[in-house]
């Protein structure tokens, strides 16, 4: 599967200037022409791609995650997912999120949104539907991660999609869609059955 990374509407242009390398996070400047002749520095950050993975279980369930981490006040919902590691492509990142966080390996995944979340950041999330699941081991959680399988049914997976805790926000606006027009709902449940 050939993944294109979706461009920028902002890209950072290849004159700026990195004036900070952090551990996860970089900061471009340049200096910026405005409508009226004047110039402006811009400034933009630059983090890895992350992938997300909605993993479909044979059953119909969506596999959910409550998580934990440090510094993070509460307990939070979300999916197995995570950074793209450097010279990783995309799909094999998302494989391997879904092993390390499940124990589970999908024979299909379809890719289900690509976008860049905010403007001022060189970020793109990669949102994968997993279907045809196996267990193949137990977890293997990062030091920084508490994580408990929640499988859900579909309507109960759209009320936790759109709580306040539930952490992949890319893809909210497609659950309240669901939610309130029966015409999506039936487009998202045709997205989301098993093999």
């Amino acid at each position: 599967m050939e993944i294109i990374r979706p461009d920028s509407k902002q890209p950072i242009p290849d004159d700026a200037k990195k004036v900070f390398k952090g551990v996860l996070f970089d900061v471009y400047q340049w200096e910026q022409k405005l409508f009226d002749g004047t110039t402006t520095t811009f400034e933009k950050l630059k983090r890895p791609d992350t992938v997300t993975v909605y993993p479909v279980l044979d059953d119909g369930k969506i596999l959910l995650l409550q998580q934990e981490q440090p510094g993070k006040t509460n307990v939070f919902t979300g999916t197995p997912g995570g950074r793209v590691d450097e010279g990783e492509d995309v799909l094999t990142a998302a494989k391997r999120e879904l092993l390390e966080e499940t124990g589970y390996e999908a024979r299909e995944y379809v890719l289900w949104n690509a976008q860049h979340p905010t403007s001022k950041l060189d970020w793109v999330v990669y949102t994968f539907i997993a279907k045809g699941l196996t267990k193949v081991k137990a977890q293997k959680l990062d030091a920084g991660e508490k994580i408990t399988l929640m499988p859900v049914n579909f309507d109960t997976f759209l009320d936790v999609a759109i709580e306040e805790k539930f952490i992949e926000k890319e893809m909210v606006p497609k659950f309240f869609e669901a939610k309130i027009n029966p015409e999506k709902k039936a487009q998202l449940q045709e997205l989301f059955k098993p093999l």
